[in-house]
């Protein structure tokens, strides 16, 4: 691969979270990471034991999700959930907020179910906080990101993918103008194609997440830095 090639891919978290994935697409995810020198691999955390043992010799990262895809669940089951990842093997988490307290103006329960799974994940795993754009008004969106922030995530991401709508570039402005340079925002859902991933990219994201990152990369070509 050309290095600009390389350099694309280093922002782009190879997915797979489909419910019916089965071992053989999870391979084919890992080998294909390996491949390409992704950031990381995306995958349910049944997986993440497998995708460590695969990926461990490699500059390729193992993410999962936690809580998700609803966000729903107790912060309890959350920290339970984040700490048996990273026994697991898992070097990042992409938790869900709980989008109905937080739209209920519970934003002390928000902060405190996000704070619980970064100190969880504290010094093991980089916490990525899932807003869930799609289900917010500009004002929870923003809400949301201060949250993250106040509760130490490493980042904020858009979108699980399952709630109708995916990344913007709108929101990820307002993601980044709302957490300032100290944290990483994460575009997710429906990013395909270079055009989109290079206007997230300007947009402010520093991570894409997508299940078409071969597309992606093989489509960069001789495009401009990223």
């Amino acid at each position: 691969m050309k290095e600009l090639d390389k350099k694309l891919a280093k922002y782009i978290d190879h997915t797979q979270l489909k419910p019916e994935t089965t071992k053989e697409k999870i391979k084919q995810i890992v080998d294909e990471a390996k491949e390409y020198e992704f950031a990381s691999v995306c995958v349910n955390p049944y997986w993440v034991p497998y995708c460590h043992e695969e990926l461990q010799h490699t500059s390729v990262k193992v993410c999962t999700v936690i809580g998700f895809p609803l966000g729903a669940s107790s912060t309890n089951t959350k920290v339970f959930e984040t700490e048996q990842a990273i026994k697991d093997g898992a070097d990042e988490v992409d938790m869900v907020i709980n989008v109905g307290e937080l739209k209920s103006a519970n934003y002390d329960v928000v902060e405190a179910d996000i704070a619980a799974v970064v100190n969880a994940a504290k010094e093991k795993a980089l916490v990525k906080v899932i807003i869930e754009t799609s289900l917010l008004t500009d004002d929870e969106k923003v809400k949301a990101c201060e949250l993250a922030k106040a509760a130490g995530a490493d980042f904020v991401k858009t979108s699980t993918g399952f709630s109708g709508g995916g990344a913007t570039i709108e929101d990820v402005k307002l993601m980044r103008e709302t957490v300032g340079t100290e944290m990483g925002v994460k575009a997710s859902g429906g990013v395909r194609d270079l055009e989109a991933t290079k206007a997230m990219i300007a947009a402010g994201a520093t991570r894409i997440g997508a299940s078409a990152g071969i597309a992606i990369v093989n489509g960069s070509g001789d495009s401009s830095d990223y």
